[in-house]
């Protein structure tokens, strides 16, 4: 392609495993030094520094200070997108990595995709939001809209929308989930309910993984809130 971005650059980029798994270490929205990604990759802190500078040089992660020690994260929402979708495509092309484990289940049931809810419970989010009338969707494969009644129902649940309209990030996007196949709720009205289950007490994260365990009074508040009506 001789003309437009470079998706080659971009896809050699995450194509190499250590900075895949770097990368993939960052899907939690969290931020980590370059040691914790070293021992998420499998490499000497060296090398996790050289891989680290090729990424931030190609636009992947930002860095930023916090006394003596330097901080990673992804460099946005899109990265996420990016990352999840071709988690998707070698899902679905057969190239799973063959590493099972007690947390591959959980990590299907609900984990953090970036910021916001991803698995079988951030898919059953946004079919109860679509099937309620609070979302619509759109043409496009990742468009959707707030609708007048969604406005009313997340405003209820305890959403600032005013803020959420004010970011520069989409109030509602769709995100294509790996393990389901299908879309769930991304952009800023999918960060802010995942930090409203937060801050109910309904789920919590697992530390020192990107699962998100929902308890049983969460999980009936979940399904109470945003199951699709009878």
């Amino acid at each position: 392609m001789k003309e437009g971005p470079d998706i080659a650059l971009v896809a050699a980029l995450i194509g190499d495993p250590a900075r895949a798994n770097m990368l993939t270490a960052l899907l939690g929205g969290g931020a980590l030094t370059a040691g914790e990604l070293a021992r998420h990759a499998g490499i000497t802190a060296q090398t996790a520094s050289t891989h680290l500078a090729r990424l931030r040089e190609g636009g992947l992660v930002a860095m930023r200070h916090q006394g003596r020690h330097r901080y990673f994260t992804l460099a946005g929402d899109d990265v996420g997108r990016v990352l999840e979708g071709l988690m998707g495509l070698a899902a679905r092309a057969g190239h799973a990595r063959v590493r099972p484990g007690p947390r591959d289940p959980a990590l299907r049931q609900a984990r953090v995709c970036y910021d916001h809810l991803a698995g079988d419970m951030g898919v059953a989010l946004l079919d109860g939001l679509v099937r309620r009338g609070a979302i619509a969707e759109g043409g496009e494969p990742e468009a959707l809209a707030l609708t007048g009644a969604g406005r009313a129902l997340v405003a209820d649940f305890g959403i600032d929308l005013p803020a959420l309209a004010q970011a520069r990030r989409p109030v509602c996007k769709a995100c294509l989930d790996w393990s389901v196949r299908r879309s769930h709720l991304a952009g800023g009205l999918g960060a802010a309910l995942l930090g409203r289950f937060y801050a109910l007490g309904w789920a919590a994260r697992v530390p020192g993984t990107r699962v998100v365990a929902f308890t049983p009074a969460g999980r009936r508040g979940f399904a109470a809130a945003f199951a699709p009506p009878a």
